[in-house]
């Protein structure tokens, strides 16, 4: 059970991380591509929503892991207060 709860947890992640980065990407760029039609600036706009977008993934990201890390090192002491006692 705990094996394919596990399975669980990293496909969720892994759907998450995809959505991190996918959405931010496409939204913007589309953004950006609409400013360059509407002030014929092309590529500028796009290029400046793809580059503001790995920004905000990126601190997503960060924020994630560091999430995914407190957690582990919060599991990890419970099991080991838990072998200690036994």
């Amino acid at each position: 059970m705990t094996k394919n709860n596990g399975m669980w947890q990293a496909l969720s992640l892994a759907g998450q991380l995809g959505y991190t980065i996918a959405v931010p990407l496409v939204i913007l760029a589309l953004i950006g591509r609409f400013f360059d039609r509407k002030y014929d600036s092309s590529p500028w706009f796009l290029l400046g929503g793809i580059f503001l977008s790995l920004i905000i993934t990126s601190i997503w990201i960060t924020k994630k892991s560091m999430l995914i890390m407190r957690d582990i090192t919060e599991d990890l002491k419970k099991n080991k207060t838990k072998v200690s006692q036994s």
